[in-house]
């Protein structure tokens, strides 16, 4: 550890509420490799709904608000995050850092340094690796990427060979990991019709991909402002986000899978249109947690619902494998300085990008 400072520059969280709970510290402790780790010295961030939601409570049964990322003052403290469990603050949140080892404990293996590697969100337990239940989340229950340097366990890391830039890297693990995983949940080959709604987004995008990548013809629903970036993602076809009329938009098409982050109040729609024995998958609600659910559409078409958070092991490394064979690209909209997380993270919950917005230490 000789060659690493002590002390590096970290954006911080202090506690639930809004952006002001962000605190820039430039001497805070640099992380101390133990057995199984490796150090990291961050090349950027990626940012994602998960630190939004962490900070602002959004997980908390209490809200039935859409994600907007302002503080909630009914959070209930007990139940503010993903999980369930109440986090340990200060913490620093990020869990889509790009960069090069710089330090390994003595269990890990001394060629990674030097390498450029990306990080498994899922922390997972390594005595019982597939227990959900004792899975945490990089940024969330461990500190994470907003800082000079972060820290993870050896088995948690995949080196990247890639001409893409250190931002471009950051804008895959969280948005891809978790499409990858809903789509992986929900089965979905060449035989289906895949509809994405909020297609712009960060998931939408890596969902337009990866489904693509799998055979399915793919719809895609965005704003109108927002076609031209979307299309470049080549979906099958493309509407607007919120169709008067989603059948009569679809004509034809005989929709087999819903892969959804958005839910609100427009959920029901994407629900009449699955085809009987349709599935259903999401990871997400950002526009509303609490939807109009008709049972009789559930079981007299013969849905299957999958929720989709904790994700198998092998995703993470599928996602590194297509990086490095180019099957997917990154949707870079914006880098901004760490410092500026702050202004980043309220860009990022405004949504007038395209793709995904990364900080650079």
């Amino acid at each position: 550890m000789s060659d690493l400072p002590s002390t590096m520059k970290a954006m911080v969280l202090t506690g639930h509420g809004g952006v002001d709970m962000y605190h820039w510290h430039e001497d805070w402790p640099t992380p101390e490799p133990g057995p199984d780790d490796v150090v990291i010295k961050v090349g950027a961030c990626g940012l994602n709904n998960t630190d939004v939601n962490t900070r602002s409570g959004w997980y908390s049964k209490a809200v039935d608000e859409a994600t907007t990322g302002g503080a909630y003052d009914e959070v209930d403290d007990e139940d503010p995050t993903w999980g369930g469990r109440p986090i340990t603050f200060p913490r620093i949140q990020g869990a889509d850092p790009v960069g090069r080892v710089v330090a390994v404990g003595a269990n890990a293996d001394p060629s990674l340094i030097g390498k450029r590697v990306l990080i498994d969100g899922w922390i997972r337990d390594w005595n019982d690796p597939t227990n959900m239940d004792k899975t945490h989340y990089f940024g969330s229950e461990k500190n994470g990427g907003y800082a000079e340097y972060t820290m993870a366990d050896r088995r948690d890391v995949a080196v990247v060979e890639s001409d893409l830039s250190d931002a471009e890297l950051a804008t895959f693990q969280c948005s891809y990991s978790t499409a990858e995983g809903m789509l992986e949940r929900a089965n979905v080959t060449e035989a289906d019709t895949v509809l994405i709604p909020g297609a712009s987004g960060g998931v939408g995008g890596a969902l337009i991909q990866l489904a693509k990548r799998r055979g399915a013809r793919v719809i895609a629903l965005a704003s109108e402002a927002k076609h031209k970036d979307v299309a470049e993602l080549n979906p099958d076809l493309l509407l607007p986000r919120a169709p008067e009329d989603l059948r009569t938009a679809l004509g034809d098409e005989k929709i087999t899978v819903v892969a959804d982050v958005v839910g609100g109040d427009g959920w029901p729609a994407l629900i009449e249109v699955l085809e009987r024995g349709g599935r259903y998958t999401c990871s997400g609600a950002i526009a509303g947690p609490i939807v109009n659910f008709d049972l009789r559409t559930f079981y007299l078409r013969d849905l299957t619902f999958a929720g989709s958070t904790i994700i198998p092991q092998k995703v993470f490394h599928n996602i590194v494998r297509y990086i490095e064979d180019g099957s997917i690209k990154p949707m870079l909209a914006a880098t901004y300085p760490l410092a500026e997380l702050r202004e980043a993270q309220t860009a990022f919950i405004e949504k007038r990008h395209t793709g995904n917005i990364v900080v650079v230490p």
